[in-house]
């Protein structure tokens, strides 16, 4: 068994980042595939989470490191109990959780029209999917006072967002998200466990689509949130690093 996965007791010391735990969802390809080899590349022990675990482990032997695949839908209540039960056997500790796994770019519809099952789609996996994520996983991070909790959202979802027609479900999903981690964070502050949102900006990915920027700049971003020193950020939205209005 590797040192990663060594059993430790509740008040063990904080292990050394070679010794840490990653979980990223949505982590197959685009912005997750990108966060996760660069959490590997840092020493981290990496669980990449996909739905589809034949995608998945396809994705994993592509990087360098610890990288393990685990089947991952945000949007399945019973599944993400199971893979929290299965961390803990395994690891015994959770450090850092990214919330990368999302969806639902209506770029055409209109919040006049918008479907309400389309709405509901959107909520259940940019919302929903990291809420029940979060709950399921803090108790392996409260045990150790420590974690790091990044929530990849958008600036559109912004109130201070120019004011733009289209992706109505996306937005109004993912300023819940932001919501969410403001509450989430001030609830835990001071336990050791911090939780950011992070907006990548618009990049060259499946959802992005063609025009966007360069996926290693965006998942660089998410990765400076999720290997913060000090806790000393907490419930802020960040894109390169620093603070931009929610």
């Amino acid at each position: 068994m590797s040192a990663a996965r060594q059993r430790t007791g509740t008040d063990a010391p904080l292990p050394p980042p070679v010794h840490r735990v990653a979980l990223v969802s949505g982590a197959n390809r685009g912005l997750g595939f990108e966060v996760a080899r660069q959490l590997a590349a840092r020493g981290y022990s990496v669980l990449l989470g996909a739905r589809d675990l034949a995608k998945g482990r396809q994705a994993a032997r592509q990087i360098d490191g610890d990288v393990t695949a685990v089947p991952l839908d945000v949007t399945d209540a019973p599944q993400i109990a199971e893979l929290a039960a299965w961390i803990q056997r395994e690891h015994d500790r959770l450090d850092v959780l990214v919330n990368n796994a999302g969806g639902h770019a209506d770029h055409e519809a209109r919040a006049e029209t918008a479907a309400p099952g389309s709405v509901r789609a959107a909520l259940e996996t940019n919302l929903l999917g990291a809420w029940q994520l979060c709950s399921a996983l803090l108790p392996l991070m409260r045990r150790h006072r420590y974690g790091r909790i990044v929530n990849v959202t958008s600036g559109c979802a912004g109130v201070s967002a120019p004011d733009a027609i289209g992706y109505p479900a996306y937005r109004v999903s993912k300023a819940a998200l932001n919501a969410y981690t403001r509450a989430l964070a001030a609830e835990l502050a001071g336990s050791g466990v911090v939780v950011n949102a992070v907006c990548p900006g618009w990049l060259a990915t499946g959802l992005g689509g063609p025009g966007g920027g360069p996926v290693e700049r965006g998942a660089a971003s998410v990765v400076a949130a999720a290997c913060l020193p000090e806790p000393g950020i907490n419930g802020a939205l960040l894109r390169d690093g620093q603070r931009i209005a929610w």
